[in-house]
């Protein structure tokens, strides 16, 4: 609900009186499936999960995000939603809308807020939704979360200071991936100081 995130803001703001930084790692594959045949009150759930709330918590949250004299926004992306994949469906097409939901946000507040806004594709992981994805895979061969959380923290902290409107990788692209890869903050991001 609506009042949920302005509950939130408010209480946010009269407990820290700012936000230093908002990332968005929540996130539902739904189904694997033909677009011809994906059920629509799945497709909806992923993209309320995947991007309206995500929109929505940032939106609430900017009053507090400006109130930081460095505050950072970042959007966990996926290769999916850089280049598309038959049978990914809402997933992909959610990680797609995250990418110009970040380019956008970027966009408007570059030059008059520091509040800066980047995506992170964080590669393969061993959560749930990636045994979801690929129930066959080695677990043992994909690291853990918490082997990736260095380019979160480099982005949201002093790191990624001045770096907006980036898209960046955690882990070099797989060699059967055609998504695009960022080596660095520097590659593909605008300098925002």
């Amino acid at each position: 609900m609506a009042r949920d995130y302005d509950e939130l803001a408010s209480a946010l703001l009269g407990r820290y009186g700012r936000l230093d930084g908002l990332l968005h790692n929540a996130g539902l594959l739904g189904t694997l499936s033909p677009i011809e045949y994906y059920d629509v009150p799945t497709w909806c759930r992923v993209l309320h999960v995947n991007v309206t709330a995500a929109f929505a918590l940032t939106r609430v949250l900017l009053p507090a995000l400006k109130k930081s004299p460095d505050a950072s926004v970042v959007f966990t992306a996926s290769s999916v939603g850089r280049r598309g994949r038959a049978y990914w469906g809402a997933y992909a097409v959610s990680k797609f809308a995250l990418e110009g939901l970040a380019q956008v946000l970027s966009d408007e507040l570059e030059g008059i807020t520091p509040v800066r806004v980047n995506t992170l594709n964080p590669g393969r992981a061993r959560t749930a939704m990636r045994r979801q994805a690929y129930p066959a895979e080695d677990v043992a061969a994909v690291p853990p979360p918490e082997a990736l959380t260095t380019a979160y923290i480099a982005l949201l902290g002093p790191a990624g200071r001045g770096v907006t409107g980036g898209a960046f990788d955690a882990q070099p692209p797989a060699a059967s991936s055609a998504a695009p890869a960022s080596a660095s903050p520097d590659s593909s991001a605008r300098s925002s100081s």
